[in-house]
């Protein structure tokens, strides 16, 4: 499997205009090669997507295939909940460098599964390179089913799908009647111990941004059955895991790499900074990290 290990939901770093702030993304992308993840997503949910324009999207994503330099794969963010526009997105899209796209349910118009597959289905179709699904209810208000999922997994050019549904049995039923060549990824860092131990095959991290080493430890163990160590990992980040989501994503760890000195703390209306009172408990949580861990 291509998609599979650590994947980094890679945030958009942004200047205190707001404008993209291109060094600081450069920096964290290397930060994380050196932390050993397996690829990249951007222009996901983490990259704020939504409030980037086309042009630059089309920088960004530039930008980090030149900073990889193809050593990691690069998986990008393309849904959305017209179907015509995903795939005319798709098909004015440069794919050179990218191995794949994460393609989100279709949100607010909340369609039925028929209507989700038939999406799926010509976006596959449309897709120069494979699909990754993404299923995040609390996100899109419509939860994709086992049976839809099962069903899309049959379909050429869709290769796996992250699971942000956070319903731990059904994740199982999936992996449990999955191909063996269908990824089941986690979409939930605080999930990613069981839902490997229950078979699944990797996360789309957003802590990994912040903690690629740890985070990529964390998976590498589980995934190779050294369950004793993977769980050290996995109770020495859970703080973290918790407290970044606790004022929503990306707003927590951009808090924590604000912290670090990585990024500024900045982010695209609708989107807030996280309060002061979270982002004093990132910051016990991120020192206290680094003095357990030496950095």
């Amino acid at each position: 499997m291509l998609f599979y290990g650590t994947g980094v939901a890679l945030i958009t770093p942004f200047k205190q205009d707001k404008t993209v702030d291109f060094e600081t993304l450069g920096r964290i992308v290397n930060h994380c090669m050196d932390g050993n993840v397996n690829y990249f997503v951007v222009l996901g949910t983490t990259g704020e997507s939504v409030t980037l324009n086309h042009k630059e999207k089309e920088q960004i994503i530039r930008y980090v295939v030149k900073q990889t330099k193809g050593k990691v794969p690069i998986v990008v963010g393309i849904g959305g909940n017209d179907t015509a526009e995903v795939i005319e997105t798709i098909q004015q899209t440069d794919f050179s460098g990218i191995a794949g796209i994460l393609s989100v349910v279709p949100y607010y118009n909340k369609p039925v599964q028929a209507g989700i597959i038939a999406h799926f289905k010509a976006i596959a179709a449309a897709s120069p390179v494979p699909v990754i699904l993404y299923n995040i209810p609390g996100r899109t208000g419509i939860n994709m089913t086992v049976e839809t999922t099962l069903e899309l997994a049959q379909v050429d050019n869709i290769v796996g799908i992250k699971e942000a549904s956070g319903i731990l049995s059904q994740m199982m039923k999936i992996i449990a009647a999955k191909p063996d060549d269908f990824a089941v990824i986690s979409g939930d860092d605080v999930l990613t111990l069981p839902f490997i131990a229950a078979g699944g095959n990797g996360v789309i991290s957003v802590a990994a941004n912040a903690c690629p080493h740890e985070m990529s430890a964390l998976v590498t163990d589980a995934l190779t059955g050294n369950f004793s160590q993977a769980r050290e990992h996995h109770y020495q980040l859970l703080p973290l895991f918790e407290a970044q989501m606790a004022d929503g994503s990306p707003a927590g760890i951009k808090a924590a790499l604000h912290i670090m000195g990585k990024a500024e703390n900045v982010l695209r209306l609708p989107l807030v900074p996280v309060s002061a009172k979270t982002y004093g408990q990132i910051d016990a949580i991120v020192h206290k990290m680094s003095q357990k861990i030496g950095n």
